[in-house]
């Protein structure tokens, strides 16, 4: 199987610096236009099914970049972003100056992150690939294009590349309507093919 992993474009939150989790934000017109060119980069791509995040902004992802495909979109609340409890709809900024060490832990020290009402790294990780799981079971040998969110997909990869949670953060970074790939073999291992638009080789 293979597993094409997208992110969403930019939304107003994004923009503004603000925490999305899994609360709902919009894509800006920049957004849109990355989702139109993802669409347009894609375009040759066959794709067997497509899921997408239940979340408002990797709907519309979905719509610009598949809308014109008969291919149907299965939306799952499984591929939302991690839950990040009351920092939500904050200004990360805000929560900088609030809370130094957690919002260290968050960026610079994933596994270490634990807030109140929010996922844990590991908890976003398990919940994600439970997800590809299914995926495997269900479309075995078929291409499947999943749109969902920077961190879930990093945790993907994470996981993909052999590394320890503390480095998920690390590069390449995960811009908005980012294109990673993955072959999974019929024993669950995992090899990263391209990472976020980038050829990827195994250190």
């Amino acid at each position: 199987m293979r597993i094409h992993l997208f992110r969403h474009g930019q939304t107003n939150w994004n923009a503004e610096r603000r925490v999305q989790g899994q609360s709902e934000s919009q894509l800006n017109e920049l957004g849109i236009q990355q989702a139109k060119e993802l669409s347009a980069r894609i375009r040759e791509q066959h794709f067997d099914v497509i899921y997408c995040s239940s979340s408002v902004r990797t709907r519309e992802t979905a719509d610009h970049a598949f809308g014109d495909r008969a291919t149907p979109i299965h939306y799952l609340d499984t591929l939302r972003e991690i839950q990040m409890g009351a920092w939500e709809g904050e200004l990360y900024a805000d929560i900088e100056a609030r809370a130094p060490d957690s919002f260290r832990h968050f960026w610079h020290e994933p596994h270490l992150f634990n807030v109140d009402g929010a996922e844990t790294f590991a908890e976003l990780q398990s919940r994600a690939l439970t997800a590809l799981d299914g995926f495997a079971r269900d479309h075995s040998g078929q291409d499947v294009a999943v749109v969902s969110h920077g961190a879930l997909i990093k945790s993907v990869l994470c996981h993909a590349a052999g590394r320890e949670l503390k480095d998920l953060w690390a590069p390449p970074s995960m811009h908005n309507c980012a294109h990673s790939l993955l072959e999974r073999d019929a024993a669950g291992n995992y090899r990263i093919l391209i990472y976020a638009d980038q050829a990827f080789t195994a250190a």
